[in-house]
């Protein structure tokens, strides 16, 4: 009877082992030893990454996407051909194939739904443009209902992520240095901003972060290694803050990459490849501004993307050219990174819990 209750004891700790563990997807370049999306198991307790598996083998998937169900994966091809794929996530994890359409621009870059998991909208760094996508009901994607292009006869547009805010869409676009403001009318969106507000020189805006009121937009510029704070205004928006993202002791070439919030939205973080760092900001929910308070080495090299994991608790960073995603825990108090664990992963650029 002690040896059944024994062992009893042993599948239930293992099945809470395992129910504890939560999936992350990961977007990558397959220009080398990759073969598409992977799947990594991991640990809210402890921060762990184990058993990866190769979920969809796909041409360079460097940017994928919820579905808000979760039932559906979306992921561009960034390739000159550009192209977007939808998949069904299936019981063990891994991804089925449902269909593929044309992302209408080279280099698609970036990928993101909208709340109600009928829209996506793609931008495209190469061919300058963004386009707009409806979803069945089925997860596949429908042909582009909307295809803005941003070139000009003198200028290259470099389309470079794009969001939903309830009933609006941003876009950042690099090459013209704007952020795009439309806005749904009758199924369609309209252009209501060329940008939300002046960017002066070249800062070359990539990545923003919306608080959840959307009071507040933060813009990570690749070629500024800075950070522009914006403030919703009764009449539009305006520039708050601006701040470097590198430490005042690095001399060396930078380009930023990514940004996000923290769960409290009292911090912020934005990656630095050249200075191969995390930036962390304190936050200022009142008036918006932030302050530098922590460079964090990443334990590799090109930091393209992070992310945050469902708790708050984690920060983890996908490591481009050293092939590695690494794991920091927040300390909640002081919004601060520490170290903990990595696990080698085939040019890993985009994390998605």
């Amino acid at each position: 009877m002690k040896i059944k209750l024994l062992a009893l004891g042993l599948v239930i700790s293992f099945l809470n082992c395992q129910a504890q563990n939560i999936p992350l997807y990961i977007g990558t370049y397959t220009d080398g030893y990759s073969e598409g999306i992977y799947k990594l198991q991991f640990n809210p307790k402890t921060g762990e990454l184990t058993d990866l598996q190769l979920a969809a083998a796909t041409q360079s998937p460097s940017f994928i996407a919820y579905s808000p169900n979760k039932k559906y994966i979306y992921a561009v091809n960034e390739s000159l051909d550009g192209s977007v794929s939808s998949y069904k996530i299936q019981e063990n994890g891994l991804l089925k194939f449902l269909n593929k359409v044309n992302s209408h621009g080279n280099g698609p870059c970036h990928i993101s739904l909208n709340k109600q998991g009928n829209k996506a909208v793609v931008s495209n760094y190469g061919g300058g443009t963004a386009s707009i996508y409806s979803i069945s009901r089925d997860g596949k994607l429908n042909e582009a209902s909307q295809i803005f292009d941003y070139n000009t006869v003198d200028r290259k547009s470099h389309a470079h992520s794009g969001q939903f805010f309830r009933e609006e869409l941003f876009i950042a676009d690099l090459g013209m240095n704007a952020l795009y403001r439309y806005k749904l009318k009758n199924d369609t969106y309209e252009l209501t901003a060329p940008s939300i507000i002046k960017m002066s020189g070249n800062p070359g805006p990539r990545h923003f972060a919306i608080t959840k009121t959307g009071q507040f937009i933060y813009i990570i510029n690749e070629y500024g290694n800075s950070i522009t704070s914006v403030k919703r205004t009764e009449s539009g928006f305006e520039q708050i803050d601006y701040d470097s993202t590198l430490d005042e002791t690095y001399k060396g070439k930078n380009s930023c990459a990514d940004i996000h919030l923290s769960k409290n939205e009292l911090y912020i973080y934005g990656s630095n490849r050249g200075e191969n760092s995390i930036v962390v900001f304190k936050r200022n929910k009142f008036d918006g501004t932030i302050e530098k308070i922590q460079t964090m080495p990443v334990h590799g090299d090109w930091p393209r993307n992070f992310t945050l994991d469902p708790t708050g608790k984690f920060l983890l960073v996908a490591n481009q050219k050293s092939h590695n995603i690494n794991v920091f825990s927040i300390d909640l108090p002081t919004g601060k990174l520490t170290f903990l664990n990595e696990v080698k992963v085939p040019s890993p650029v985009c994390l998605l819990f």
